[in-house]
C-alpha cells in the first residue's frame, strides 16, 4: 500500500470517528448548544487542525504545511459568511435551538461528500486545461467585487428553487415532528420541515463551495491538502456557528474583507504563470485583511435604527 493511499485512509477514518463521537456520544441527546460549550468545541477543532498541520510539517515539510494553514484560514473565514445564511434559514423556518445541531451535523456530512467531488473535479480541470486557471481567477475577482458592492444581503430561503422542487416530489408535513426528518401518517411517509431545512443548508454550502474551492486551488492543487483543509474547516463549522451566532455584529464588515480576499486570490491565480506570489505573503495579506475587518467592526459598530415614534 502506497503512502499516499494510506494517508487518505487514515485521515478519513479519523473523520468518521470524530463524527461518530460528535453525534453518538457528545450530542446524543438534542439540546441547545450554549456559547461556552460552542467555544470549547471551536477550540478543540482548531487545535486538531493545528496538530494536523504540525504533522504535515514533520512528514512533508514547511511548504505543504504552510499551504494547508493558508487554505484552512481561507476556508474558515469564508465559513463565517455561511453562518450568516444559516442564521437566516433557521430563523425563517423557526427551527428550535435544540435541533439546529442535528441539522448542521447532517448538512456538513453531505457537504464533506460534495466538497470531495468538487475538489476532484477542480484539480482534474486544472491538470487537463491550463487555461482554466484564468477562468477560476476571473470568477474570484468578479465574486470579490460583488461582495464589496453588496450593501445589504437579502436572502429568501423560501424562494430556493431546490426546495420548491423537493416539495413537489416529496409530501411535507405542516409541523415539525420533534427532531425527525421523516414521519409516517396513515402508513404514508412524509418529510418534515426539518428535512427541508437540511436541504436548504446543503444547497447553501454548494453555492459557497463554488467560491471556496477555486480560492484554495489558488494556493495549492495537491488534492490531499485541499481536501483536509476543507474538512477541518467544515468539521468546526457547527461549533463556530453556535459560538458566533450571538456575535455577528462584530463581523458586519466581513463581507468587504471577503471581497478583498477573493479578489486578491483571483489576481494571484491570473498572475500565476507570470509572477508567483509566495504562499507566506498570501497568508499575511489574508490574515491582515481579516484582522482589519474585525478592528473596523469594533471601532465603528453598525448604527442602531430607532423604531420608536413620538
Amino acid at each position: 500500500m502506497s503512502n499516499d493511499l494510506l494517508q487518505w485512509i487514515v485521515f478519513n477514518i479519523f473523520v468518521i470517528i470524530m463524527l461518530a463521537l460528535d453525534l453518538g456520544v457528545f450530542n446524543k441527546t438534542p439540546h441547545e448548544v450554549k456559547p461556552k460549550e460552542a467555544l470549547l468545541w471551536t477550540a478543540i477543532w482548531i487545535a486538531q487542525a493545528l496538530v494536523f498541520n504540525l504533522g504535515l510539517y514533520y512528514w512533508q515539510g514547511a511548504e505543504p504545511a504552510l499551504q494547508f494553514f493558508t487554505g484552512y484560514v481561507i476556508e474558515k473565514s469564508l465559513s463565517v459568511d455561511n453562518i450568516f445564511v444559516f442564521l437566516i434559514i433557521f430563523s425563517y423556518f423557526r427551527v428550535e435551538s435544540q435541533y439546529q445541531h442535528k441539522v448542521l451535523f447532517w448538512g456538513i456530512v453531505g457537504a464533506l461528500v460534495l466538497r470531495g467531488i468538487f475538489i476532484a473535479a477542480g484539480v482534474a480541470l486544472l491538470e487537463r486545461f491550463d487555461w482554466i486557471i484564468y477562468v477560476f481567477g476571473g470568477f474570484l475577482v468578479l465574486t470579490g467585487i460583488k461582495f464589496g458592492l453588496q450593501k445589504n444581503k437579502e436572502i429568501d430561503p423560501g424562494a430556493n428553487p431546490v426546495l420548491k422542487l423537493v416539495r413537489k416530489i416529496i409530501p411535507v408535513t405542516d409541523e415539525f415532528v420533534k427532531g425527525s426528518f421523516f414521519t409516517k401518517i396513515d402508513g404514508r411517509r412524509f418529510a418534515t420541515p426539518l428535512f427541508i431545512v437540511l436541504i436548504a443548508i446543503e444547497t447553501t454550502d454548494v453555492i459557497f463551495a463554488v467560491d471556496s474551492i477555486p480560492a484554495i486551488l489558488s494556493i495549492t492543487t495537491d488534492p490531499f491538502i485541499v481536501y483536509t483543509s476543507n474538512v477541518f474547516a467544515l468539521l468546526g463549522l457547527r461549533a463556530l456557528f453556535f459560538a458566533l451566532a450571538s456575535m455577528m455584529r462584530l463581523f458586519h464588515y466581513l463581507q468587504y474583507s471577503l471581497g478583498v480576499i477573493l479578489a486578491f486570490i483571483g489576481v494571484k491565480m491570473i498572475l500565476a504563470s507570470v509572477y508567483k506570489i509566495l504562499v507566506a505573503f498570501a497568508l499575511a495579506v489574508i490574515a491582515g485583511v481579516l484582522l482589519l475587518s474585525v478592528i473596523f467592526s469594533i471601532a465603528w459598530p453598525p448604527k442602531e435604527q430607532s423604531s420608536v415614534k413620538s
